[in-house]
């Protein structure tokens, strides 16, 4: 797996806030809203989004009509960052056989392929704007959760 398990939820949870209605007055959405919504744990949830807030992706708002709400507009905010907020680099620096040093001179058996589909991943992700991905979701043509 490329993402972690808190990287999956993390980007389920920002496309759900891009594509929500209320994200276009920038109104703040209940976590618990969120995780209910997408089937997700609210305190694995919570911390989560905790991380994204700290990295600046994510305003915070407590109380009765507290939430989260995205810190920038959905264009600005691609796929990439939100990885690099959760999973960090790992997936410019990790090895798909998860060995430590692999490298040009002590390579493991998928080092060359993994590199370059590494490199097109983070084109991908780097490319891929919460505002995309958000519209896609609106129109119906994909889905966040499980049926």
């Amino acid at each position: 797996m490329v993402m972690s398990k808190a990287c999956v939820n993390a980007v389920r949870a920002m496309v759900y806030l891009a594509a929500a209605p209320d994200n276009e007055r920038r109104g703040h959405v209940s976590i618990r809203a969120v995780a209910e919504e997408l089937g997700l744990s609210f305190h694995f949830l919570t911390k989560t989004l905790q991380r994204l807030t700290a990295d600046g992706l994510l305003k915070s708002e407590r109380g009765p009509r507290g939430g989260v709400a995205l810190a920038r507009p959905a264009g600005e905010i691609s796929l990439l960052e939100i990885v690099g907020s959760i999973d960090g680099n790992d997936l410019q620096d990790q090895c798909i056989l998860g060995l430590r040093g692999c490298g040009q001179e002590a390579p493991c058996p998928m080092h060359d392929e993994w590199v370059r589909e590494r490199k097109r991943i983070q084109e991908i992700f780097k490319r891929s704007t919460l505002q995309r991905l958000a519209r896609a979701v609106r129109e119906g043509s994909v889905r966040l959760k499980d049926s």
